[in-house]
This record gives C-alpha cells, structure tokens and sequence, in this order.
C-alpha cells in the first residue's frame, strides 16, 4: 500500500481534475437516461483516473529517455525562468526506470481492467474509444509521432480530455450519444487543452531547449501565443451560447457566463508574461482553490503554479456549473 501511494504521488494528482471533472461531468449529463447504469459510471470514473495517472507516468518515462530535467537545469543555470520538477523520483535515485515502468503497467492494467467491464456491459462499441484513447494517448510523448514533442500536444488533450473522453464515458453509462455531450464536451476539451497550452506559454523557452516543440512554438511570437490564449478561453462560453440559440442547450447553461472573467484574467497575465511585464503574483480568492501556495512561492513557482493552477480552475467552476444548471433543468 506504501509503494502504491508512492506511486499515486509521482503520477501528479495535482493534475486529475483535467480529467476527472469533466469524466463526472459527462456522467451528470447522462443522469436520467432510461439506460443509466450505476455500475459503467463509477467503473468508468476509476478508469479514467488510473488512465490518466498512467499516462503521467508514461510522459515522465519519454521525458526521461531525452533528459528534459537536465536540459531546464541548463536552462536555469543560463538565467532563463524555467521549472526543474520533472521526473524528481528518477533524478534523487529514489526510483529506478523499472519500478517507474512496473507503476506504469500496474496504473495502465487497472485502467484496462475497468475497460472490460464496461464492455460486457456495453458491447464491443465502446472498444473504439478504448483503442483511440490507448493510440491517441500513447502517441502524446512515445512511438513514433510523438506528437507532445511536435506542437501537437495540445490538440491531443483537447481530444482526449474533451470530445473523446466524455463521449465515451458518456456512450458507457448509457449506451448513446447525443448533440449535447458533442457541444459542451468541446467548450470543455477547449478549457482542458488551455491548461497545458497555457503551461507550454510558460515554460516556451525550457521545453525548446530539450527539443520539444509546443503549440506555444508554432503559434511564433508573442501575438500568436497570446491569440490562442484568446481563443482558447473565449471559445468554449461562445460554443455554449452558441448551442443555446440553436434550442440544443437550455438557457440555463449560460450560467458558465460567470467564468468568463478568470478566463479574461489568465489571457491578460499571460500577455504579461511573454512581454516580461511585472504583474501581480498575489492569488485571489475568484481564481480558484491554490493549496498551499506559500510552498509555491519559496519553490519560486509562484510565477508558474498561479497561472496553471487558475487554468485548472477554470475548468473547475466551468464544469461544476454544467453540473448544477444540468440537475436543475432536467
């Protein structure tokens, strides 16, 4: 139980709600559904927890075989800002490569287990969003596309986080899909897809020093990486407004209107940063829960952990409103 805990740790929990509130927000959507099955929810909310976590550490493993931690040393050691939290259980020789990879087995066999289960519940449907999933997720640091290493990573959380994984978790618990999942599992891919870019923004100048290119590099300059900041968080309340004039969202979903100013705030501080403009490193009460953020900020995180931990936020409030208008209407 010690080494599982261990485990649970280094896969960053910090980082489940990206997947976990918008897997419990697709199966609030699908409450009341004639084919509702208790059993498919909460095995696929298990499944996609140990997947995520698995997937963590399956980055941490890629990461590990190009040296990215040595490269942000580099970095640092330049005069360049740049986070050194990658992988610390491999480089303070806590951890080997085996354990780390017997974890990724273990949190990845768990996952599968919760696959099948769901599939003799559901049927061999469900086995084309296990085996995109598995592709897709793969794919993110290893194989031969890694796409997290091509500017593409982005988009493969968007996909994964978003449309795919709620769809899928939403097809497990009730056997269907409807236009109502596909519009607000996009507005949520978007938020999800914001975190990591708005991390890629941060940390644009370690990760090309490794050689890994980010959608932050793609966008070029300044203006780029700040236009699809931009998109990334207005995008998702226009889409909901969008499903509302269309009759295919009651007007209730609105609600998610009242999120729109964080997201403001995270584009504006983002803009502050690529411009190394001194701004503001004080957490605010309407940005969300920040931990302990005085631990952040004797790391000399602060700079970094406000602006992620507020994209994650984000997500947060956006889909727990989803959550309430959707009992509330039903």
């Amino acid at each position: 139980m010690s080494t599982f805990k261990t485990w649970f740790q280094n896969a960053r929990p910090i980082s489940l709600p990206q997947s976990m509130l918008p897997a419990i927000t697709a199966v609030a959507l699908s409450y009341g559904n004639e084919e509702f099955s208790w059993i498919a929810a909460l095995t696929a909310l298990v499944g996609v927890m140990f997947l995520h976590l698995g997937m963590n550490l399956l980055d941490d493993y890629f990461d590990y075989r190009v040296g990215s931690a040595e490269a942000r040393k580099e970095v640092v050691g330049e005069g360049f800002r740049g986070r050194m939290t990658k992988y610390p259980y491999l480089t303070s020789g806590e951890a080997t490569v085996k354990q780390l990879t017997k974890a990724i087995a273990c949190f990845l066999g768990i996952a599968a287990a919760m696959g099948v289960i769901i599939f003799a519940i559901r049927g061999w449907m469900i086995l084309v969003w296990a085996v995109a999933a598995l592709i897709i997720g793969a794919s993110y640091s290893g194989g031969p596309l890694k796409l997290g290493f091509r500017g593409l990573g982005e988009l493969v959380i968007f996909i994964m986080f978003g449309p795919l994984m709620m769809s899928g978790v939403y097809y497990s618990v009730t056997g269907i899909v409807d236009w109502k999942i596909w519009l607000l599992s996009t507005a949520v891919g978007l938020l999800v897809m914001n975190i990591v870019y708005s991390h890629s923004v941060l940390d644009a100048v370690p990760d090309k020093k490794m050689g890994k290119i980010t959608m932050a590099h793609l966008m070029g300059g300044k203006n780029g990486q700040i236009a699809l900041s931009a998109f990334a968080n207005i995008a998702p309340y226009v889409i909901v407004a969008i499903g509302v004039s269309l009759g295919l969202l009651h007007w209730a979903y609105l609600a998610v209107l009242l999120v729109m100013p964080v997201s403001l705030w995270l584009v504006s501080s983002l803009r502050d940063f690529v411009n190394h403009k001194e701004t503001s490193l004080e957490p605010k009460r309407w940005m969300g829960p920040m931990g302990d953020f005085n631990r952040f900020r004797q790391a000399g995180l602060d700079w970094f952990m406000l602006r992620w931990l507020t994209a994650r936020n984000i997500v947060t409030m956006f889909c727990f409103i989803i959550i309430i208008v959707n009992f509330i209407v039903k």
